[in-house]
């Protein structure tokens, strides 16, 4: 079984940076991608960024510039570095991982972090 496990989540003021990680943990053989999505109130979730086994990154419009995704020194860990914090990047923040363990392909989630920037 693969755990995913958030940390960083909190309140920070509008400006303000804030960074969040991601650990995965089980027996995993390969990781082919891992993101970050979020939930704001009211909303669906929606993809914030991902960064793919070869490196290449895609991010949701509304935090190009601003945020930055990457994977750890650990093969198992990611990051994302969040700046120029608004308000409307409120909301629960959800590790994903799409990978392959026992010769079987997983897409897991972590159970969220909360992340609120006052208006």
């Amino acid at each position: 079984q693969v755990q995913l496990v958030e940390s960083g989540g909190g309140l920070v003021q509008a400006g303000g940076s804030l960074r969040l990680s991601c650990l995965a943990s089980g027996t995993i053989s390969s990781i082919n991608a891992m993101g970050w999505y979020r939930q704001a109130p009211g909303k669906q979730r929606e993809l914030v960024a991902r960064v793919f086994s070869g490196g290449t990154t895609n991010y949701a419009d509304s935090v190009k510039v601003r945020f930055t995704i990457s994977r750890g020194n650990a093969e198992n860990t990611m990051s994302l570095e969040m700046n120029s914090l608004k308000p409307g990047d409120t909301a629960v923040y959800y590790c994903d991982v799409i990978g392959a363990q026992w010769g079987a392909l997983f897409n897991n989630w972590g159970q969220g972090t909360q992340l609120t920037v006052p208006s």
